[in-house]
């Protein structure tokens, strides 16, 4: 699904990583680290076509990463809607079926059977009418996992979607992506800004892997890629 190769990337005369070699299969959960800074968010950019790599190579499905890819579900950190902004939860998913298209656009009834199937499959159903201004940050998030996963993703890259949620609501939108991976094999790519075991608890638990930006420094030791961990190294260091 995801492969980095001696990847690197800088801007300037600061590098934010280097060396970073990484495989992302089907139905994998990686949890992504690192202190502010670390190049977290910069990696995401990367893998959706948005950011170049300095030195290295990337493909997703085995090709170089576009903008725009339905193959590709993202989910952003929580951000506060402007006041007045004319759209309902089940509008902001449909902007993720066919937002970004150049060319036809689904049929206005198979969008809507797909925007009432996301929605349901996030608990989200019951405010799809409500404007997004008047949801919570757990509500509106939810939203946008259904966003997501409008266009039935092969990858789905979450950026820090738990900053700014109460602890059940982090659990809630954790364990949406980990349903998505168990349930259809895709990929998870999660990065996280915990770097402790009782705040990632959310996270944590679910991860097949562990990418730890801040330990990445670019070279293999004893067979283990630079900087990626076990989960459970992860919490006995933090414990």
């Amino acid at each position: 699904m995801i492969r980095l190769r001696d990847a690197a990337l800088a801007y300037g005369d600061r590098t934010l990583w280097r060396g970073l070699d990484l495989d992302v299969a089907a139905g994998e959960f990686v949890v992504v680290l690192g202190p502010n800074g670390s190049g977290k968010t910069s990696l995401i950019r990367v893998l959706l076509g948005l950011q170049r790599l300095t030195a290295g190579t990337v493909a997703v499905h085995g090709r170089p990463p576009r903008r725009g890819s339905d193959l590709i579900g993202y989910v952003p950190q929580h951000r506060t809607v402007v006041p007045h902004t004319p759209l309902r939860a089940r509008d902001l998913v449909r902007l993720g079926i066919d937002g970004h298209r150049w060319g036809p656009r689904r049929s206005r009834p198979e969008a809507r059977r797909r925007v009432a199937a996301v929605l349901r499959d996030v608990g989200a159903a019951e405010f799809a009418d409500v404007p997004l201004e008047l949801l919570s940050g757990g509500e509106l998030q939810r939203v946008r996992v259904a966003q997501a996963l409008a266009t039935d993703p092969r990858i789905l890259l979450c950026d820090e979607p738990l900053l700014s949620l109460d602890a059940e609501h982090q659990r809630i939108v954790a364990e949406l992506a980990d349903r998505r991976r168990r349930e259809h094999g895709t990929a998870v790519v999660f990065v996280t800004h915990v770097t402790g075991a009782r705040d990632a608890d959310p996270v944590l638990p679910l991860a097949d892997r562990v990418l730890d930006l801040g330990r990445l420094g670019g070279v293999r030791a004893g067979g283990v890629r630079a900087g990626e961990v076990r989960a459970g190294e992860i919490q006995a260091g933090a414990a």
